[in-house]
Formats: structure tokens, sequence, C-alpha cells
């Protein structure tokens, strides 16, 4: 179903909002309570909630062979990242964490090109080595950074390559399902492997009530990052361009950081906000043919 411009703008700075502050609500999440048992509350909130959404949109569950292979394929872009991801929160700030996700995009194009066939543009190429190029100042000049080390940039490069991958594993399987059943079916697939995890981490199991910081911010990942988001994302899918929508991963990180030092106290060293910059630019130029094709239609 259509929707109003403004509707979809709302929606759409909702979105870029919710995905800003989710690296942040899962730092503060892991604070007083194991990182995967953080994570595996989250997959266990959240499978009623989705499920009840289903039910409530009267949506079916496919369960044919390629939906549950779609399924297994999307849930890699949840459980398995997210258990990288999570792990991350020890050595990385919230807003490195956004800025890794941000460049989800430019690995997805590096994964395309080496497995899928994917062809760049040289404009691309440019704007890919730029910001692999300011990942890698980071790494060698903020070491010392006390919100940054090489062990979570690795664990976020595993993180966001299994994110792209699912992505490309998703379309392969191609499952006729619709984007809700997908997001349900992957969420149940990966709450059955969160429950496999658990023997291997139940020595830490919390043995005190977390503060009242991390369930907020659990509850937050569960209900604004696992549902909200989902709805916001979905409808914008149906009524906004995917280059407008791939936009956000410009937008994200920049507010990310800009909410981990407000809120977070994360204040991290020139040179790693140096790399930041090379980053973004090389991010800008790889979206500049959809950054420049929305400048003309804004002008018009």
């Amino acid at each position: 179903m259509a929707i109003s411009k403004q509707n979809a703008i709302f929606t759409y700075i909702i979105l870029v909002f919710i995905w800003a502050s989710t690296p942040l609500a899962i730092v503060w999440s892991v604070e007083s309570m194991p990182a995967l048992w953080s994570m595996v509350f989250r997959f266990l909130l959240a499978l009623p909630l989705t499920f009840f959404i289903l039910w409530l949109f009267k949506s079916p569950l496919p369960l044919h062979r390629q939906a549950w292979l779609s399924y297994l394929a999307g849930s890699c872009s949840l459980i398995v990242s997210q258990t990288f991801t999570y792990m991350a929160t020890a050595y990385l700030s919230s807003g490195i964490i956004a800025l890794m996700f941000g460049l989800a995009p430019i690995i997805a194009g590096l994964i395309g090109v080496l497995w899928f066939s994917l062809r760049l543009s040289a404009v691309q190429w440019l704007g890919m080595c730029i910001a692999l190029l300011g990942l890698g100042s980071i790494c060698l000049f903020a070491q010392q950074s006390m919100h940054f080390s090489l062990y979570g940039i690795a664990l976020m490069l595993m993180s966001v390559s299994v994110y792209c991958l699912s992505i490309y594993l998703v379309k392969k399987v191609n499952a006729n399902v619709t984007p809700f059943a997908q997001a349900t079916g992957s969420i149940l697939c990966s709450t059955v492997m969160a429950i496999c995890i658990v023997p291997f981490i139940w020595q830490n199991f919390p043995t005190q009530l977390p503060s009242l910081k991390s369930i907020l911010a659990l509850f937050y990942t569960v209900i604004m990052a696992s549902i909200v988001a989902m709805f916001c994302y979905f409808k914008l899918v149906q009524n906004i361009s995917a280059t407008t929508l791939s936009l956000t991963t410009v937008l994200t990180p920049i507010i990310a950081l800009v909410i981990g030092a407000a809120l977070n106290h994360e204040h991290l060293a020139l040179t790693t906000y140096a790399g930041v910059m090379v980053i973004f630019i090389g991010m800008a130029l790889y979206f500049w043919r959809d950054i420049s094709a929305k400048l003309r239609l804004v002008s018009k």
C-alpha cells in the first residue's frame, strides 16, 4: 500500500535513528550481563513478538524446503552476524561498531565481485579503496584508543561479511515468501541456534539481576531494533527506491558517532576521527551516482 511523501520521510527518519542507536543499546545491554547471554535473551524475547505480528496481519509462514533454506540463509545475518557483534562490544565503542556496519555496501560489493560476478564502476572501485584505506589507517594509528582494538575490528569484519553474504544467499535461494515471513522464519532459526549456544555459555549465566540500564537497553534491541525497525524497513522497501534506502548506510554511522559521544562519553583519538572521515569520503564516492541522482531530483 502506497504511503504519502511525508509518511515516507517520517518512517525513513525513524529507521535511521533506530539503526544509529542500536549499537549503543547493544553496548549498554551487555554492561551488567554477559554479552552472549544478552544476545540469547534478545532472540528469545523477539520470537514470540514476531509470531504475534505475523498472526496479527494474518500472514502465513511457509514451511516448504525452499522456505526453510531461505530462513536459514537469513538467520546468518541475525544470530551468526550478531554473535560477532556482541563479542566485539568488549573492544569497540558503539560508534565504531556502527561505522563498521556502515561499510556493509562496500563489503557486499567486494563479495559480489569475488563470488557473484558483480560489476562495479571505476568510481565505486575508487570509493571502496579509499574506504578500506581509511579503515586501515584506523587500525594502524588508533590501537592505543580506549575504545578500539584490532581484535574488535576483526570481529566486526566477520560480522559484516557474514551479514552481507547472507543477503546474497537469500537472493540465491529466491524462496517465494513474504518479507514478514522471511523475518519471522529467520528469527525462528536464529532462536534455535541461540538455544544451542546455551550449553556452552551456561557457566556464565547471570546470577544477579542486571541493572535497569541494561534491561531497558535489551528491550530496546528487542522492540525497536527487531520489531519497529523491521516494520519501517519493509514499509520503505515497498514505497521508495532501493538506492534511496541504501543511503541510510551513509547517514547511520555519522549519527551513531554523535549519539555515542553525547550519551556514552565515547571520545576517540584524533587519528581515529581522521580515519573515519576518510571512510566517509570513500562511502560518498561509492554512492556518488545515487547521491547525485537524488540531488538532481531535489533541485528540480
